[in-house]
């Protein structure tokens, strides 16, 4: 028997924080998040994929509305709703799929930025990764890898439920070897988190600065056009690492308190750990709800489709994209 395990049961983690405000939390995220990609579903599978850019922000919509999707048997699961094996159905199934999707909008992301460097910092030619075929599969490579990657998850979450409380926790569900899947695996996300995040900052500090002797050299002196390019192109970088550093930050922590037989911090410290993982998680569970901005801010095509369909007036002839500084 893994005492981790043991040790962490004589510990009670149910708190007003993971069982109701959370839940509320994750509520507001799904309705939100419901509407608005259903939205961005509706206008991108209307738009060709004539660009390696829309084909990638086309599999983040599809990521985005599948973690969605996983919300509601977590919501009900932490308001203690429904059958009493709900909680495992979610650990089994529903929450490998939560996890999966996220790192793939991670990548996304990740290529998002390298396809605009390429465009924008290289502009001359068009090298392989800036064709569409290739980048139709390299995503297809993207979701295959992070499938197989988190799969045996569901297979080695094969122990009996262990019920405290009333509560289920996650890591009890899993074997031996599962245990040490979930660990490897959750070094694997980390890398590939921080290995995006690098490539993010790597693509979008050449981004800033061309863009920026771009307009030196047209002479441009306005200050309020150079804050409005400077936000344009850092806010991808900002808005994922807002909502995805914290929760990578506390995440080795917390699974080596999960898989390894280390001797055990306090009740207390064991609940904020435990709490802090939640919050932050939630934190990037959000970013479903703020990608539809991203589509917006710079998108050229899904905005014109979007003032088209809120206006309620035929768009005109939507012309191939092309990349400028302005659309960053």
């Amino acid at each position: 028997m893994n005492t981790s395990l043991t040790n962490a049961s004589s510990c009670v983690w149910s708190t007003n924080v993971n069982e109701v405000v959370l839940p509320w939390l994750y509520s507001v995220v799904f309705i939100v998040s419901l509407a608005m990609n259903s939205v961005a579903a509706w206008i991108f599978f209307s738009i060709p994929s004539t660009s390696t850019f829309v084909v990638f922000l086309k599999n983040v919509v599809v990521a985005d509305l599948l973690m969605t999707f996983t919300m509601p048997l977590k919501i009900l699961s932490d308001f203690g709703l429904g059958p009493s094996h709900l909680r495992a159905i979610y650990c089994r199934y529903s929450a490998v799929i939560f996890y999966m999707t996220m790192y793939i909008s991670i990548v996304l992301l990740g290529l998002i930025s390298l396809d605009r460097y390429l465009k924008i910092v290289r502009p001359f030619g068009k090298g392989t990764l800036q064709r569409v075929r290739v980048a139709q599969v390299i995503s297809v490579v993207v979701w295959i890898i992070m499938w197989f990657s988190v799969f045996p998850n569901i297979i080695l979450s094969n122990q009996p439920p262990r019920y405290s409380k009333g509560r289920v926790k996650c890591a009890s569900m899993k074997s031996k070897l599962g245990l040490q899947w979930h660990e490897g695996l959750g070094y694997f996300c980390q890398l590939v988190f921080w290995g995006t995040l690098a490539l993010m900052v790597f693509c979008y500090t050449f981004i800033s600065r061309t863009v920026y002797n771009s307009y030196k050299a047209s002479k441009s002196s306005s200050p309020e056009a150079s804050r409005r390019t400077k936000a344009k192109v850092f806010v991808v970088v900002v808005v994922f690492f807002i909502c995805y550093a914290p929760y990578h930050f506390v995440r080795v922590p917390y699974t080596l308190s999960q898989t390894r037989n280390l001797s055990q911090p306090t009740c207390w410290a064991q609940k904020a750990l435990y709490i802090t993982k939640q919050v932050t998680l939630w934190m990037s569970a959000s970013n479903v709800c703020l990608d539809p901005l991203i589509y917006v801010f710079l998108c050229k095509m899904f905005r014109k489709r979007l003032t088209a369909t809120i206006s309620r007036k035929p768009p005109h002839k939507v012309e191939s994209p092309t990349v400028t500084s302005t659309q960053l």
